[in-house]
């Protein structure tokens, strides 16, 4: 007989602006258990996990923590509950440093007298950070952390619950492994299984084979609501797949039929490109519609190399030459000036405005061309949005609608639509599928091959090495800040994933 269960939603219903994100949705989770939570994105997983965090209050539908009706005004009252939750967008405040971060509205536990002891404070955040071996000094600024490290100090501060209650704990887990390597996923699987006596887990994830690994159930939501529930043991990733989306997993994943030879014409060329610090002597050169995956781990030097040739990190030795004139590339403007466009990792920081509608947002990089006489030609401009809107198959009720509010995939394809609207010849995609469900890859893949048969070039670093063997015609590997090999990626000649690990680590 299973064991009773310590949360339920029962016929949970939520919807936005008359867009229903939630119909009638039921789950249990068991005390001890590890729950695995799937759907593409808009699939409703997010806002089921706010309303669990006190984020967002059910419009319709019953909440049950141990047997007692659950009503959640604010994510302090969760937290008073046991109920903590790791955010996919991260909560923490840059300006804070890590240790107000992780007891951010719990800073009575440290003061006496109105006043703080920091001593106790930092020595406190200290022990939270041993927990996900995270060897930063709590009293550091947030702004001044790697993005791998900040999702860390969030896993950080979800666990300090366990010593801030006696309560069975409801740990929410929304994307938690999409920026972390392999060694901090270790981590924090470690921890979720140390932690299983005194709390139950809900794991949200694209990766469908580490929500396998790690869950005791699976739901798989689609469009708002839960379709299917199962014991993992007896599912597999094909059959997730086809769950969510509605189709099998099939061999042609990336698209690689699709993959033609570039032109031999180069758009691109480094020779001994250095950035101090970052990386050294890089040599490579990137022809008309080739796309040129760059692995490594991460301090390898390839998210440095990027923002180089984006204008974010000037490079300070070497030679860069963009159709065949030599450039120092100091701002994003002088990139996208030469037809360089950037789709960010962190696109709702640095690719989207999201308090602007997506009409906004298409044509940022290109307001030139909405111009007449200083100013922006309203038709023009939703005429131009709505056609991109449309060629991407953005989903949205219109392009009013504000940014914020897309899912991850979405909001991908609006930033995408911006540097195709401003006319790009080279396109660098840092990361383009983090966050996105199976369904919405398959899109940006499909997406990247007509890019390349048009003769955009692209430069890619990937979530994973499957990714960037399937999606590249050629790849360069970097360790330690310098080149290490370089792999043809023609159709049937693919490098295996074992090939380029021998030159990363």
């Amino acid at each position: 007989m299973a064991e009773k269960a310590f949360l339920n939603l029962t016929d949970v219903s939520k919807a936005f602006a008359g867009v229903q994100a939630l119909g009638q949705v039921s789950i249990e989770v068991r005390p001890g258990e590890v729950v695995g939570l799937v759907g593409e994105n808009g699939a409703g997983k997010s806002t089921l996990m706010r309303i669990l965090a006190g984020v967002y209050r059910p419009d319709s539908g019953t909440l049950l923590l141990d047997g007692k009706p659950l009503v959640l005004h604010s994510p302090r009252e969760a937290n008073l509950q046991g109920i903590g939750i790791v955010f996919q967008e991260q909560s923490l405040l840059p300006n804070l440093t890590v240790a107000e971060n992780i007891y951010l509205g719990q800073e009575k536990e440290f003061s006496r007298w109105g006043v703080i002891s920091w001593p106790a404070l930092h020595a406190a955040a200290k022990r939270q950070l041993e927990k996900v071996q995270l060897p930063v000094d709590p009293a550091t600024r947030t702004a001044h952390l790697s993005f791998a490290e900040r999702q860390m100090v969030e896993l950080a501060k979800a666990l300090a619950l366990e010593e801030r209650t006696e309560r069975h704990l409801v740990i929410l887990l929304d994307e938690p492994t999409s920026v972390l390597e392999q060694r901090e996923i270790d981590i924090l699987f470690e921890r979720v299984r140390a932690l299983r006596n005194r709390a139950s887990f809900v794991f949200v994830s694209h990766r469908l084979d580490e929500v396998l690994h790690i869950s005791d159930r699976v739901y798989v939501m689609k469009d708002g609501k839960v379709v299917a529930q199962m014991p993992a043991a007896e599912t597999n990733v094909p059959e997730l797949h086809r769950l969510m989306v509605g189709r099998e997993l099939h061999s042609e994943y990336y698209r690689e039929a699709r993959q033609r030879a570039p032109a031999e014409n180069l758009v691109m060329q480094a020779e001994s490109l250095t950035s101090e610090g970052a990386y050294r002597n890089v040599d490579f050169v990137l022809r008309q519609g080739e796309i040129l995956g760059i692995a490594g781990v991460i301090g390898s030097g390839r998210e440095a190399l990027t923002r180089t040739l984006f204008g974010f990190l000037p490079h300070s030795g070497g030679r860069l030459t963009v159709a065949g004139k030599p450039v120092r590339l100091t701002s994003p403007d002088q990139a996208a000036a030469l037809g360089i466009g950037y789709i960010p990792r962190e696109r709702r920081v640095e690719g989207l405005v999201l308090a602007l509608p997506i009409v906004t947002n298409i044509t940022l990089a290109s307001l030139a061309t909405v111009m007449k006489r200083g100013a922006i030609q309203g038709s023009k401009e939703r005429q131009l949005a709505e056609s991109w809107v449309q060629k991407l198959r953005v989903r949205t009720p219109s392009v009013d609608a504000l940014c914020l509010n897309l899912s991850g995939g979405n909001q991908q394809k609006v930033v995408l639509s911006k540097w195709m609207n401003a006319r790009s010849k080279i396109l660098i995609f840092d990361h383009p599928t983090r966050g996105l469900d199976v369904g919405a890859k398959e899109e940006v893949y499909d997406l990247m091959r007509t890019l390349s048969e048009q003769g955009m070039s692209i430069i890619l670093t990937a979530d994973t090495l499957e990714e960037t063997i399937g999606l590249s015609h050629s790849i360069l590997v970097m360790r330690d800040g310098e080149v290490t090999a370089r792999f043809d990626a023609t159709p049937g000649k693919k490098p295996a994933q074992v090939d380029l690990i021998r030159y990363m680590v």
